[in-house]
């Protein structure tokens, strides 16, 4: 018997982890102290009424002979692929029900994807990251390139023809930096791995966020990316599913490599390995999908808008560079005082009580930045820049 030596090259702990094992001891030293949380996306508001009773209608279903189900279709209910279908068709996107693949998480699926993907194919990951594509790459072996994200190039990558790689992972708008690609710039993209004949691992996890009808919120926009892209979108940032769990990929028949079809590998990857989620959950996606349902998520995600805003004034006053925000949930900021991400984020911690994300936790390239997200509670939010501002100015003195 072996073990996947891989797991070595792992780093020791999860970012998360060790920010809340920091967050925990601080916060048995200051037991009194205020903690305020604008690190982790996740979601505060709660799930959207009609999205509620669509769940606990589901559940009544379950509870009797005539309208209990059990397993449900491998690629999730054709109910809720038809309203991912017509979510599509707003955008300008024209996609089949067979297209698309109902699962139970973006972070999921961008590593299982892995599956059907050779082991020595070169993978390209821009570098600041969200962890789960270099970790699970590293698990698999795989030889990893990085696409350096700076402050010049406004943390947008952009293709090298000098570098060969044959898988790309790509965030817009991104996690961690907040920062969007253009149509154009994902044309260039596009355009280099038909060249390849390299394959884009979208995540559109935050396309909710996109308020500027010029930006792109969808890979398949761009014209060529049936034939070279897959995507990933999710109900968690959405319609706040992060405990309830739904989302999807879409992988177009026409892509293909060694004459093979991905879409019959993933289909046949997912038969073997998946069960699809609960029949309960997807009645609740499919009513966040409704005309009453988008409604009423529209005003969840202005809530958050408005956290953003709150952010990015205190950021402007104090001076502090910072990209992402406008379209996006998280900004990233460099670090005041030239500090590095770790040690501001102790000091932060420390001095205001308020918890952010250091920028090296996502790669070598976010070292001296800070992510702070828009998730939190509005009056939180509000207290902690104010206490974020008390910080900063101290350090200025």
């Amino acid at each position: 018997m072996k073990i996947n030596k891989n797991y070595a090259n792992l780093e020791e702990n999860y970012l998360f982890a060790t920010i809340a094992s920091k967050v925990k001891e601080h916060a048995r030293a200051n037991p009194n102290k205020k903690i305020i949380r604008l690190g982790i996306g996740d979601v505060t508001l709660p799930l959207a009424p009609v999205v509620v009773e669509s769940l606990k209608n589901a559940a009544l279903e379950m509870g009797h002979a005539e309208t209990f189900r059990g397993y449900g279709e491998y690629q999730g209910y054709n109910f809720l692929r038809q309203a991912i279908v017509n979510y599509y068709e707003k955008k300008g996107v024209n996609l089949t029900t067979d297209e698309v693949f109902v699962s139970d998480g973006v972070k999921s699926d961008s590593a299982n994807i892995l599956d059907i993907f050779h082991k020595d194919n070169v993978v390209l990951i821009p570098n600041p990251t969200f962890p789960v594509y270099v970790d699970a790459n590293v698990m698999d072996g795989r030889k990893i390139i990085y696409a350096h994200g700076t402050k010049d190039n406004n943390f947008l990558p952009m293709p090298d023809e000098n570098v060969k790689v044959d898988i790309i992972y790509m965030c817009s708008p991104n996690n961690p930096t907040g920062a969007h690609y253009t149509k154009a710039q994902l044309k260039e993209w596009v355009n280099y791995a038909i060249k390849n004949q390299a394959v884009i691992l979208f995540d559109g996890a935050y396309e909710c966020f996109v308020t500027d009808p010029e930006l792109p919120t969808s890979i398949f926009e761009i014209e060529g990316a049936q034939n070279c892209a897959i995507e990933f979108l999710s109900f968690s940032k959405m319609a706040g599913f992060t405990g309830t769990r739904c989302s999807f990929t879409v992988i177009s028949k026409e892509l293909k490599r060694e004459e093979t079809s991905l879409h019959h590998m993933w289909l046949r990857r997912q038969t073997t390995k998946y069960n699809g989620v609960s029949y309960i959950v997807q009645r609740g996606a499919q009513a966040a999908l409704s005309d009453e349902g988008m409604a009423q998520i529209k005003e969840s995600l202005a809530y958050y808008r408005q956290n953003i805003i709150t952010i990015s004034q205190t950021l402007d006053k104090l001076g502090v560079w910072y990209t992402g925000g406008k379209n996006a949930p998280y900004i990233w900021l460099e670090c005041p005082g030239g500090m590095g991400s770790w040690e501001f984020f102790d000091y932060l911690l420390e001095e205001a009580g308020v918890v952010g994300t250091p920028g090296e936790g996502f790669g070598s390239e976010g070292k001296g930045y800070f992510r702070l997200s828009a998730f939190g509670n509005k009056e939180d939010t509000i207290f902690a820049m104010e206490k974020f501002t008390e910080a900063v100015e101290k350090l200025k003195k």
